[in-house]
């Protein structure tokens, strides 16, 4: 049962899809429209769940549930994605491409190119990443943007830049 993204608790579970590239108006049309008629029927093992997604930045689309969803029930939503990527030549499960929000909107930087990046000072230990693991609504909310110095992504910084 769709319900709208803001009136989820914040325990509730959360999935993100990153887009390979920019979703066009007409591409978020299509996607709201599916992933509307989707969240109606999402349902764990027969039960409704209230349900609900967003998309954010023109690039990333968030799955909501606020109920306990099963594996099947998750396989279903994955299958959907996969579908809507399809139809719509976007790959929303390219996990080697890595977030930063910038001036400019989102920069995609492919994993095997951050250090050459860094050194061209295309990002640092204060450009802000998209922390697409965060699991929970409420960590959305507090998480999902962080500097890449508190992420991960501190690995590939000098340890002079990162504040501890």
């Amino acid at each position: 049962m769709y319900i709208p993204f803001q009136s989820l608790p914040p325990h509730s579970k959360i999935w993100i899809y990153q887009a390979d590239k920019i979703l066009s108006e007409e591409q978020k049309h299509i996607i709201s429209q599916s992933l509307h008629a989707f969240t109606e029927a999402w349902t764990v093992h027969g039960a409704e769940m209230q349900t609900s997604y967003d998309i954010a930045f023109d690039q990333f689309i968030i799955l909501a549930a606020n109920d306990h969803a099963s594996g099947c029930s998750i396989d279903h939503s994955v299958r959907t994605i996969k579908s809507i990527g399809e139809s719509l030549e976007i790959n929303f499960f390219n996990r080697d491409l890595i977030a930063f929000k910038n001036e400019n909107g989102i920069a995609l930087i492919p994993m095997k190119e951050l250090k050459i990046k860094l050194n061209e000072g295309k990002w640092n230990a204060d450009s802000l990443v998209f922390n697409n693991l965060v699991s929970t609504k409420g960590d959305f909310e507090k998480m999902w943007l962080l500097p890449a110095g508190a992420t991960w992504l501190k690995r590939y910084l000098p340890a002079e830049t990162i504040s501890q």
